[in-house]
């Protein structure tokens, strides 16, 4: 029997978080299955898809497991073995002498060395600053602020291709249908800091909110790097912030539709395990949500939201990034520095949603300090009695999202800096 004849390139796309490998690495890894032979897809294809997780100290350590679901890569290499990868790239594997690597998502740095070591073209989509435009071969801006970062004789690198967020289409409304109600997305997070509070205090929530509106339903979107078993550990005994809220543990229940969270107070909770859960998302009057990429996400599909950063727990709010987070962590010195840092971060703080981020204005609300359940039910309540106000944050959502086609526009780019070989696949432009 013929064996396929070894690629002749690879795409390698570089990411760190889940955030990014939901809205950012699915879609661009789809689109190009549509429009080049690519392997695992087409095993006897000229080019293969890998994807790099890269060091990120807000990462799961799932990244992994959740990308290998998607059956869209040859191979996936762990952020742990990132270093091993640079160090000796054979050691994972044989890979083809031409290649294209792809940044979308953490420090753009790692790329910058990644694509050396292998001897590949790279390309780097900037959302709001291209740090290494030198040995990138191509950029992807984000917008006009990205491509205007750039000294003059870099921008002849730079395309503005728009927000990858943006190609979350409004058919996601029709996928799934929800059943009547006015459905409340509750979004705690997906990082173990951010759900040892996000769950107890959005339990809460939710229980406070049924009391002041009982005609309205709630669902929980799990994270991919999280399960339902972490939720219910977060929400129980075992977690002392839970001590601080009201609504006790929930039992996990077989609902109708799917399992359901119920509080002791008689409140259910959907809990929506499909990924991405955009179609769910996209019928909801309203999210609670912590910040992350989920704000993005839920811009993307224009909800509503309030965000959410309750600072009474700071002693486990150190998720930040760099040098001085990694220090927050050690044992020794997470109590003081861990502290310390945060606060100070929370004093500092620009924006933290990205709609309000992108928009360089508060375009949703965000609720930053020692804010408790029974404030935020009553805000989400006022914002449920007032359909014309949340119609006019929708709107407002929609106007930053942007004209969809980043995604195509990304993969077009990344085309050009392979190799010739077969002619691309013709493409479906629905």
């Amino acid at each position: 029997m013929n064996q396929p004849a070894p690629p002749q390139a690879a795409i390698v796309l570089v990411c760190n978080g889940p955030g990014e490998l939901a809205t950012w690495v699915r879609p661009l890894a789809q689109r190009l299955h549509r429009e080049l032979p690519l392997r695992p897809l087409d095993p006897a294809a000229p080019f293969r898809l890998e994807l790099v997780l890269v060091p990120c100290p807000n990462a799961t350590g799932n990244e992994h497991r959740v990308a290998e679901a998607m059956g869209l890569f040859t191979r996936v290499l762990p952020a742990r073995r990132f270093w091993g990868l640079l160090l000796r790239p054979r050691r994972h594997g044989p890979w083809p002498r031409q290649g294209v690597v792809v940044f979308l998502g953490g420090d753009q740095f790692w790329t910058v060395l990644l694509s050396a070591r292998l001897g590949y073209r790279h390309l780097t989509y900037a959302e709001w600053v291209a740090r290494w435009p030198r040995w990138n071969d191509r950029i992807a801006a984000m917008g006009p602020a990205a491509a205007d970062r750039l000294a003059p004789r870099w921008r002849r690198r730079c395309t503005v291709v728009g927000d990858l967020m943006a190609d979350l289409s409004d058919s996601a409304r029709g996928e799934a249908p929800l059943p009547p109600g006015e459905w409340i997305a509750l979004m705690p997070g997906s990082k173990w800091a951010k759900l040892q509070v996000g769950v107890p205090f959005l339990l809460d929530t939710a229980d406070r909110l049924a009391a002041l509106r009982p005609g309205c339903r709630f669902l929980l979107p799990v994270a991919p790097t999280t399960t339902v078993a972490e939720l219910l550990a977060h929400a129980g005994e075992r977690n002392p912030i839970a001590a601080h809220y009201g609504s006790g543990a929930p039992r996990l229940l077989q609902g109708e539709q799917g399992q359901e969270l119920e509080t002791p107070a008689g409140t259910r909770i959907r809990l929506v395990l499909e990924q991405p859960a955009h179609g769910p998302l996209s019928q909801c009057r309203l999210a609670l949500t912590t910040v992350g990429a989920n704000t993005a996400e839920l811009g993307a599909l224009g909800v509503p939201m309030i965000v959410l950063v309750p600072t009474q727990h700071l002693h486990v709010m150190q998720a930040w990034d760099g040098w001085l987070g990694l220090v927050a962590r050690l044992p020794l010195l997470r109590w003081l520095l861990g502290v310390a840092l945060t606060a100070w971060r929370m004093r500092q703080r620009g924006y933290l949603a990205w709609p309000n981020i992108s928009a360089g204005r508060a375009v949703v609300p965000e609720r930053v300090g020692a804010i408790t359940p029974a404030q935020i039910a009553a805000e989400a309540a006022d914002w449920l009695a007032h359909p014309e106000r949340l119609a006019g944050l929708q709107d407002d959502l929609r106007s930053l999202r942007g004209q969809p086609g980043a995604v195509a526009s990304l993969a077009d780019l990344v085309r050009e800096l392979l190799p010739p070989a077969a002619a691309p696949v013709p493409v479906d432009p629905a």
